[in-house]
């Protein structure tokens, strides 16, 4: 085997990760006509293909079930193949329940649900589903990036931006370009400046020149990057996805954990870094930047980074033993059979907080459609109760913990109407600053390759993600 037929065996082999597929994709398709010595079209795999030409059209919807845009890369769809989604949109109970692949007669529709927006793509063959979910998050990034935020109004008033970029990361079915340095290289981010220069001129925000890292062994950063004061910082930000039962036992506990980066170095950094306890992460995903086989080995990040905002890793810890729940709930919610009333009593104290403080402490209650209303006395913070959608929702805020919280009352019950057969469950809401709650720390985060010694920091979040404490 000569020397460039161990170098596309070796493509073959990495390009099973998606992740890192969806990166260098363009450079695959723009610099290698040759597979193994051999043309691509004759030995490149299948699979290969089938992802190439994902997806046929995206449409973009609201919370509302309103489609307020749509784009085609081949032939155009018609609108009515959304209604699949829209009939399993309406059986889902929450918006983050609806199945993220849906068959029908003859499409497949694939989509993700992000600040309440539907991503919902219309494939015509048969493909990795992992595949397209991660390109459609991909889509969302870039616009985070790009506006500020991912939101409808913002999407409306950039459609040009948005257009553009749409083009260059799909071409024809082809992922082309996903990392936000090289669409930044071809398309630039709007400001006031430019657009009021554009107006005047009839000019655009594309490009002149291409980018200069696409074909690069290095497409995540572009080159001569430099900056007056050079920094490095970290956001470690934890989830906690957990149910109680009534007693207060853990019946399933996880944690989902993200680690953040806003990396501004001047030159081509090359940063490593170590962890106080590695061995917590056993269910990982890498940025493309990430050094795998350093991992594997040592259980160090080695990684030149991306220039700006990007997530470094993802993790997930599915051992119970390690998911500490940091508040316990102690409630009642009886409904009585004499009578059209029922009664609620709920307090909140901290469990496993390791010293720090519970902030931002939030219950929510959908309550059965038989309960009219509900009068309670709150000891810290506010309710709120929405008879329409029957939420019942608690803002406690900071919690103290000399002093616990308690909401108590009484609940009005439609009359002639048989009692709930269960009780409701409680969705908690809370966030820990400084804390990882599986005790995953940084230890050190050294630089080489440049002289200059930059700034550097990490942050700890821990949230509540799905926290259920059932009645």
């Amino acid at each position: 085997m000569n020397q460039s037929q161990g170098f596309f065996k070796d493509i073959q082999i990495s390009c099973l990760v998606v992740g890192w597929l969806l990166s260098n994709t363009a450079s695959i398709i723009l610099s290698f006509r040759v597979w193994g010595g051999q043309s691509m079209t004759d030995s490149a795999p299948s699979w290969f293909f089938y992802s190439a030409e994902m997806i046929h059209s995206l449409f973009l919807i609201n919370h509302l079930g309103d489609i307020f845009l749509e784009k085609h890369w081949k032939s155009v769809i018609s609108r009515s193949v959304c209604d699949y989604f829209f009939e399993a949109r309406e059986k889902a109970v929450d918006p983050e329940n609806v199945p993220p692949v849906l068959q029908t007669p003859h499409h497949y529709l694939i989509s993700i649900y992000r600040g309440k927006l539907f991503f919902l793509s219309v494939i015509q063959t048969e493909v990795p589903p992992l595949f397209v979910i991660e390109f459609l998050h991909r889509v969302a990034d870039t616009f985070q990036d790009y506006f500020g935020e991912c939101s409808e109004s913002v999407i409306t008033d950039n459609l040009v931006i948005v257009y553009e970029l749409l083009e260059e990361m799909l071409d024809n079915g082809f992922p082309l370009a996903t990392e936000s340095n090289v669409l930044k290289e071809m398309i630039r981010p709007p400001n006031i400046l430019r657009s009021v220069v554009n107006t005047l001129t009839g000019g655009s925000n594309v490009g002149e020149t291409l980018p200069q890292g696409q074909l690069s062994n290095i497409p995540w950063r572009r080159a001569g990057v430099k900056y007056a004061n050079n920094e490095a910082y970290f956001d470690v930000t934890e989830e906690i996805d957990a149910i109680v039962d009534k007693s207060g036992t853990t019946v399933s506990a996880e944690i989902q954990g993200v680690i953040e980066a806003c990396v501004k170095l001047s030159g081509m950094p090359d940063l490593t870094m170590s962890f106080m306890n590695p061995r917590l992460l056993d269910d990982v995903s890498f940025h493309p930047c990430v050094r795998f086989r350093r991992w594997e080995s040592e259980r160090v990040l080695s990684f030149i980074p991306p220039d700006g905002n990007f997530t470094l890793m993802t993790y997930h810890i599915s051992s119970q033993n390690l998911v500490a729940i940091p508040v316990y709930v102690k409630q009642s919610i009886n409904f009585f059979e004499a009578g059209s009333c029922g009664r609620l009593d709920i307090t909140i104290g901290p469990k496993q907080t390791m010293g720090k403080t519970v902030e931002d402490l939030k219950v929510t209650i959908h309550m059965p459609k038989a309960v009219l209303n509900a009068n309670l006395t709150a000891t810290q913070g506010n309710y709120t109760y929405d008879c329409t959608t029957k939420m019942l929702v608690w803002d406690i805020g900071k919690l103290n913990p000399q002093k616990l919280p308690n909401l108590r009352g009484s609940l009005s019950m439609q009359t002639g109407v048989p009692n709930p057969e269960e009780n409701p469950s409680l969705n908690i809401d809370l966030k820990i600053q400084q804390l990882a709650i599986s005790g995953l720390k940084v230890s050190r985060l050294d630089m080489y390759g440049e002289k200059y010694k930059p700034f550097k920091g990490v942050k700890y979040v821990t949230k509540a993600g799905k926290f259920q404490v059932r009645t």
